[in-house]
């Protein structure tokens, strides 16, 4: 790259913190004196692409995001002459920057994820069959769709499986489309099946040639731009205690078929950048709400169909857009006011008020289901991540108001604390970062006791459940199962006939977790019925309702706290 071109392109990424009087002014004469470039190599063509890309959702004026929405529709036609270079395919596939339009994705997936992207992308997408690698696992799983197959699978050691799968899906379809409609007519549980699809070990190509899932084209219109005429709202101008206090947001529920399109969406952000979540393959399209909480962002949240929810814990995923463009995924999993969070940006816009955006995402959730303590994955503060170990992930929470919430870990930030203080140029060493990231860090308001979750989890609880198990059932789940919900209907005088599959599965998973808890029997009757109308809840069209019951049932609450809490130790973690 010339000494010319290089001073251009970092006077663009520059564009992105410059913002105000004359701002916008600057920004066009950047963008003009790159109109038309050849780009020589891969990096400064992304860096290019998601320069643009920040502009485009985070714009000084109109003008600049006409700009950037015509400069990135020139893209894949450079990403089409350069993908040829060596070693161009790999810099193109980074997870930091993948789903450039042009490129190539190859993932495995789920087989609810690829079955809902074909429906979609069925001419962009190819399979990679690996024959010498999953033999065994095709000969086993196969002949449920293919008649006869055993008659050579089970004998040949050169069984030509795609020569069959090729024969049974005729010119009509591809075999991968063949194999998704086969496997979804199996006579196997949604989670059997899924298990048997991974089997395979199936790669998917997802040619993103003109594609409007690609990263570099994927908008949602908007009716209008918010413009940046100011500069960017920063992290020391937000305050999570004033936010959680100031008026609820306006919120309304889409119908099924606009929330299944934001499904869609949001499947295709992070399926090109080579993620799946809980939230994004199950979502529920019928409880998909919108929030508009100003500068252009649109909060979108949501709960899981009923057949793939958590045993106990309610689940919400989100999904965020920025003057139409996507920007951040969601999530938050928890019990009655706790809730764990993980909160990503997508690398491109990682400058572009994360704290603000964050503070309306925590905010929605409180407003919705009564969060009042907010819990920090470790992973999201640098545990097994070195990315936020570099991106001093811990202090962006830590300044928030969050603390660490293990005693150890929040004496060493206090500590660190101290020494930036006395010496306002010290670095916190990935060592220490590292150390800070061992545990969760916890926001708490409103009236309730702190600190109360931070030794909880539902790891710990559910290990205590297989230990009873061990213990009382010789590890037979079927028998704990059978036992322990024969044991809470008849405390709860509940004919279980009446309830529907989702509620028995709710009522059973109660059940195998209640068992650890001591005089359940002697608990009121208003106790009880309570606690029954919790379970049924869990099975309701939205966890939301489940949420707010749970939080009116104090006995519950510290029965629960109880089981699933370990003692404090220098070494400890609640994960």
């Amino acid at each position: 790259m010339g000494k010319r071109l290089a001073a251009q392109l970092r006077q663009l990424e520059s564009m992105k913190r410059a913002y105000g009087p004359q701002c916008a002014r600057k920004c066009e004469r950047a963008l003009a004196n790159l109109q038309g470039t050849t780009f020589a190599d891969p990096q400064s063509l992304i860096r290019f692409h998601d320069s643009l890309l920040f502009l485009r959702a985070f714009p000084h004026g109109a003008a600049i995001a006409h700009l950037a929405d015509q400069m990135l529709a020139t893209v894949e036609t450079q990403v089409e002459r350069l993908i040829q270079l060596p070693d161009a395919a790999h810099a193109f596939e980074d997870e930091a920057v993948s789903g450039i339009a042009g490129t190539t994705v190859t993932n495995t997936w789920t087989f609810d994820l690829a079955r809902q992207l074909v429906a979609r992308h069925a001419p962009a997408l190819s399979a990679r069959w690996d024959v010498d690698e999953h033999h065994r696992q095709m000969g086993l799983t196969l002949p449920a769709c293919l008649p006869l197959l055993e008659d050579d699978s089970f004998v040949e050691a050169d069984t030509p499986y795609l020569q069959w799968i090729q024969a049974a899906s005729g010119r009509s379809q591809s075999g991968l489309q063949w194999l998704l409609g086969n496997f979804a007519e199996l006579p196997a549980s949604p989670l059997v099946r899924t298990s048997l699809f991974a089997g395979l070990g199936i790669e998917i190509d997802w040619v993103l040639r003109g594609s409007p899932a690609s990263r570099t084209l994927a908008r949602r219109p908007v009716r209008h731009l918010f413009l940046h005429h100011e500069p960017l709202l920063q992290r020391r101008q937000v305050s999570l205690r004033d936010v959680m206090a100031s008026p609820p947001l306006a919120m309304r529920k889409l119908k099924r078929a606009e929330g299944r399109k934001i499904l869609d969406m949001v499947q295709d952000a992070v399926t090109v950048r080579y993620r799946e979540l809980q939230g994004t393959t199950y979502g529920d399209p019928t409880q998909v709400l919108q929030a508009d909480v100003g500068r252009g962002v649109q909060l979108f949240l949501w709960g899981l169909d009923p057949q793939w929810r958590l045993p106990l814990r309610a689940y919400y995923a989100g999904f965020a857009l920025k003057n139409g463009v996507p920007i951040n995924y969601f999530e938050a999993i928890g019990l009655f006011e706790w809730m764990e969070v993980g909160f990503n940006t997508f690398y491109a816009f990682r400058d572009g008020e994360t704290a603000w955006i964050y503070s309306k995402w925590l905010h929605l959730l409180h407003q919705l289901a009564g969060a009042t303590c907010i819990s920090v994955y470790p992973y999201q503060i640098g545990q097994d991540n070195e990315e936020a170990i570099k991106s001093g992930a811990f202090w962006f929470y830590r300044k928030l108001g969050f603390r660490p919430g293990r005693t150890d870990l929040l004496a060493l930030a206090e500590q660190e604390e101290k020494r930036i203080s006395r010496d306002p140029g010290h670095h916190t060493s990935p060592r220490t970062l590292r150390k800070l990231a061992e545990g969760h860090m916890f926001f708490e308001f409103g009236n309730s006791p702190g600190g109360r979750w931070d030794r909880f989890s539902t790891r710990t609880l559910g290990l205590a459940v297989q230990r009873r198990m061990a213990a009382e059932f010789d590890g037979d789940a079927g028998k704990m199962r059978r036992t322990t919900t024969s044991r809470l209907s008849r405390i709860l005088e509940v004919d279980l006939d009446s309830f529907s599959a989702h509620e028995r599965w709710a009522f059973s998973n109660f059940a195998v977790s209640l068992a650890l808890v001591p005089g359940l029997a002697r608990w009121t009757h208003a106790e009880k019925q309570s606690l029954l109308a919790i379970i049924r809840a869990k099975a309701g069209p939205s966890e939301t309702r489940y949420l707010q019951l749970l939080q009116q049932h104090p006995r519950l609450r510290e029965a629960m706290l109880r089981v699933g809490s370990v003692l404090e130790t220098a070494n400890s973690s609640a994960v």
